[in-house]
C-alpha cells in the first residue's frame, strides 16, 4: 500500500509551553518528538503504512538518541546524531583527521554502520522519528559516506539490513530522451481540430498577440460572421491571467480548494479550519463575503467541496464518512445537513472498521440527485440523497481513491475515479453492482492526487505523483479484460516515492509500457499534497489550456501540445504580505521563511480571471486565495487598487500588507 500524506505534519508552535510539550524550536533548530508522529494520524491524505519491520529486529537499548536536523545556507542537510552515552568517544572521533578514517579496519566500519542504523531503526520502531524523518536521514549523502564508505563496501549487507525499504545500487545511466516529446504530435492535432481553441494563431515577430487589433475589427463588425466568430475566440483565448495580483485573501489556515461555480457568480474556499467561505462574484474584480459554513467534528481537515448543478447545495467533507450538506443561499443560516456514507456498508477495510472510512474526493451527479465519493478505504460510494441510502460501496481499487468525477456534467452515468494505484477507472452507474469498472486507463507510475473532466463525455485530466498531469481520450480507454490480464505490469509504486517528504529523482521515471494517454505535461511540481489540474472553461478561454497547481507556489498553464503557455507566479506575488508571527511547520522551505504550495486553482468562467488557493506564508503555515487577472499595463489605472491584502471576510487588517510585485 502506498502511504501518501499532505505533509510530515508538526505541532503548531505558538507559545512556549507549546514548544516545551511538542517539539523544541531555537534559531533554525528543529528537535522532532513523539508528538511530531502521533500528529500523522490526523493528516489529510495520511494512512498508517504496514510496517514491516518486527520488534524482534532490534535490541532494548537504554540510551537516549537525539536527532537535531540543522537548516542552514547549504543546499544539504547537516544532521547531528548525538548519543548521550558516548560523550567521550565523540570527542576522541573528532581527532580523527581523514587520511587515519581511510585506513579504518572494515570490519570496525561495518560493526559501526550496524550498530547506529540499529539505533535509527529502534527509534522508528518507538515513535521518535517518522518513517519519513527516518529515510530522509539515511538519504542524507553525509551519512550515507559514514555508513558506508566512499566505496561502498558495506552496502550489500546492509541491503538486507534495510529490509523492504532497500538501497540504491548504481544503475547505468537512462536515455534522456525517453521523456514524452515537447511539443507533442498529439497535442497538435488536438490543437488544429478545433476541440480545443480555434487554430492558427497569428502572432507578431516581436511575440506578442494581436489582441487590440482584433478587438478593433470585432467592433467595427470587420469581415463576415465566421470571421467575427474567430476573431472572437482568439481574443479569449488569449486573455491568460498574469502573475500580477488583484487582490490576495489572507486565511489562519491552509487552503485546500477553492472553485468558482460554473455560471462563475460566487467561488467557495476550503480550509483546514473545518469551515467553507462562499464569495458573490457575479463582479469578479469586486467580490463580497456572503456566508461562512462549518463541518462538525472533522479529522485534520477538508478535503474536498462540490456543487450541485442548480448551485443551491454545497458537499463538503472530510477525513471521515460523514458529508455535510449545506445551503447556499445568505438568507438560510440553519445548519448543514449530515449524511453518514458509512451506513448501510456491508463491507469495510480491517484498518477502517472502528471509525468508517475517510473521504478525499465527493461530487454531486449531473442530474443532482446522487453523491459519488473517493474513500481511504480504496473504495467508491455512490449515495442516493433523497433515500438517504447507500446504493453502491464498490472496493474497486488497490489504493485509496484520491479523486472522482462524472464524464458529463448533464448525465449521471459515465463517472471516473483516480486511485494511488496508478490508475484511472471508468465505471457504468448502471452497471455497478458487480463491482467490476467497465475500462482503465493506465500510464502513470506514481499514484494520482486528482482527476478532471472536461464535461462533454470523452477527455479526461488527471495529476500524478510522478510529476505528470495526463490527458486522456474516453474511446482509448483499455477493456477490463486486458487490464485484468496485464497482472502486475501497472508499474504502480515501483520506486517507493513518497511525495510528501521527499523530491521526486527524475532518473527514477520511465515510460509506461501500456500507456494509453493522449498528451504527458510536465514541469509543475507534485509534492507534498494532492495538487489538483483543470480544463480552462469554455467561455472564458475557448477550452485552449489545461492547468495545474504546484508545490513550488506556482500556477502552470498548458497549451494542448505540453509546452507552456503561463506561469502564474503566486509565491512572488504574495511574499512578505502578512505580519511574520511564531507559528511554524516543518515542510522542506527553511523554518520562518515564506513558502507557498498552490494546491488548487480555478479558472473562472466569464473572465480572464484565476484564484490559487494555496498554503502559504512564513513555514507554509497559513493559507490564501489569490486573485489573478490579465494584465499586460505597466502601470495600475483600475479601482480599487491592485495588489490589497484582506482578510478572510474582505475586511482591511493591519497585520496583512500590499504585494510589492
Amino acid at each position: 500500500m502506498a502511504s501518501h500524506g499532505d505533509e510530515n505534519p508538526a505541532p503548531e508552535q505558538t507559545s512556549a509551553n507549546e514548544q516545551n510539550e511538542s517539539g523544541s524550536e531555537g534559531g533554525n533548530t528543529l528537535y522532532y518528538s513523539i508528538q511530531d508522529e502521533m500528529d500523522d494520524d490526523d493528516d489529510e491524505d495520511y494512512e498508517d503504512a504496514p510496517d514491516e519491520l518486527e520488534a524482534d529486529d532490534f535490541q532494548d537499548d537504554p540510551r537516549t538518541v537525539e536527532f537535531q536536523v540543522i537548516f542552514g545556507n547549504d543546499d544539504d542537510e547537516e544532521i547531528d546524531i548525538d548519543d548521550q552515552s558516548d560523550d567521550a568517544d565523540d570527542d576522541e572521533d573528532e581527532d580523527y583527521d581523514e587520511e587515519e578514517a581511510q585506513h579504518i579496519n572494515p570490519d570496525e566500519r561495518r560493526e559501526e554502520a550496524f550498530r547506529i542504523l540499529s539505533l535509527l531503526r529502534a527509534r522508528h520502531q518507538n515513535g521518535l522519528i517518522s518513517r519519513g524523518q527516518l529515510l530522509a536521514l539515511l538519504s542524507n549523502r553525509h551519512i550515507g559516506r559514514g555508513l558506508m564508505g566512499d566505496n561502498g563496501e558495506v552496502e550489500l549487507e546492509l541491503e538486507g539490513f534495510f529490509g523492504p525499504w532497500g538501497t540504491r545500487s548504481r544503475r547505468p545511466p537512462k536515455d534522456p530522451n525517453r521523456f514524452p516529446k515537447v511539443p507533442s504530435d498529439e497535442g497538435r492535432k488536438l490543437m488544429q481540430s478545433g476541440t480545443f481553441g480555434s487554430s492558427n494563431e497569428t502572432i507578431r515577430q516581436d511575440g506578442t498577440k494581436r489582441i487590440a487589433r482584433r478587438m478593433l475589427e470585432r467592433e467595427l463588425g470587420i469581415g463576415d460572421r465566421r470571421q467575427r466568430t474567430r476573431n472572437t475566440d482568439l481574443i479569449a483565448q488569449s486573455l491568460v491571467p498574469s502573475t500580477r495580483v488583484e487582490q490576495i485573501i489572507h486565511y489562519d489556515d491552509p487552503i485546500y480548494s477553492g472553485q468558482f461555480s460554473d455560471d462563475g457568480n460566487f467561488f467557495f474556499s476550503v480550509c483546514q479550519d473545518f469551515k467553507v467561505r462562499m464569495y458573490d462574484t457575479s463582479n469578479p474584480y469586486r467580490w463580497q463575503h456572503y456566508k461562512t459554513v462549518s463541518f462538525p467534528g472533522g479529522q485534520w481537515t477538508l478535503t474536498d467541496a462540490s456543487l450541485s448543478p442548480d448551485n443551491k447545495w454545497l458537499a463538503y467533507t472530510s477525513i471521515d464518512s460523514w458529508v455535510c450538506i449545506a445551503p447556499t443561499d445568505p438568507s438560510d443560516r440553519g445548519d448543514p445537513y449530515a449524511l453518514n456514507l458509512a451506513e448501510g456498508t456491508r463491507r469495510v477495510t480491517d484498518g477502517f472498521r472502528r471509525r468508517g472510512f475517510g473521504i478525499w474526493s465527493i461530487r454531486f451527479s449531473g442530474d443532482g440527485r446522487e453523491l459519488v465519493a473517493g474513500t481511504n478505504a480504496h473504495s467508491l460510494v455512490i449515495y442516493d440523497i433523497e433515500s438517504r441510502q447507500v446504493l453502491h460501496h464498490v472496493e474497486g481499487h488497490e489504493d485509496d481513491v484520491n479523486a472522482v468525477c462524472f464524464a458529463d456534467k448533464l448525465s449521471p452515468h459515465i463517472l471516473y475515479s483516480g486511485s494511488d494505484d496508478a490508475t484511472i477507472k471508468v465505471w457504468d452507474r448502471r452497471s455497478m453492482g458487480d463491482g467490476r469498472e467497465v475500462g482503465a486507463f493506465v500510464g502513470h507510475v506514481e499514484g494520482l492526487t486528482y482527476i478532471d473532466s472536461k464535461g462533454d463525455g470523452r477527455y479526461i485530466l488527471s495529476n500524478g505523483k510522478d510529476q505528470s498531469m495526463k490527458l486522456w481520450d474516453l474511446r482509448m480507454a483499455m477493456s477490463t479484460e486486458r487490464f485484468h490480464d496485464m497482472g502486475r505490469t501497472r508499474y504502480a509504486h515501483s520506486t517507493g516515492f513518497d511525495y510528501r517528504n521527499e523530491m521526486y529523482d527524475e532518473s527514477d521515471w520511465d515510460a509506461h509500457p501500456h500507456d494509453n494517454s493522449l498528451v504527458t505535461f510536465r514541469g509543475h511540481k507534485v509534492l507534498r499534497t494532492l495538487i489538483r489540474c483543470h480544463f480552462s472553461p469554455p467561455s472564458a478561454t475557448n477550452s485552449r489550456y489545461v492547468y495545474s497547481g504546484s508545490a513550488d507556489g506556482k500556477v502552470y498553464v498548458y497549451n494542448m501540445d505540453a509546452t507552456i503557455a503561463r506561469i502564474i507566479d503566486v509565491k512572488q506575488a504574495t511574499a512578505g504580505t502578512r505580519r511574520r508571527d511564531r507559528r511554524t511547520r516543518l515542510y522542506f522551505d527553511e523554518p520562518g521563511g515564506w513558502g507557498t504550495c498552490v494546491r488548487d486553482a480555478s479558472w473562472n468562467p466569464n473572465a480572464p480571471v484565476i484564484v490559487a488557493s494555496a498554503w502559504n506564508g512564513y513555514s507554509m503555515a497559513r493559507g490564501t486565495c489569490t486573485v489573478h487577472s490579465f494584465n499586460e499595463a505597466d502601470e495600475d489605472e483600475g479601482e480599487p487598487e491592485m495588489g490589497q491584502s484582506v482578510d478572510d471576510m474582505l475586511k482591511d487588517n493591519p497585520d496583512f500588507y500590499p504585494s510589492n510585485y
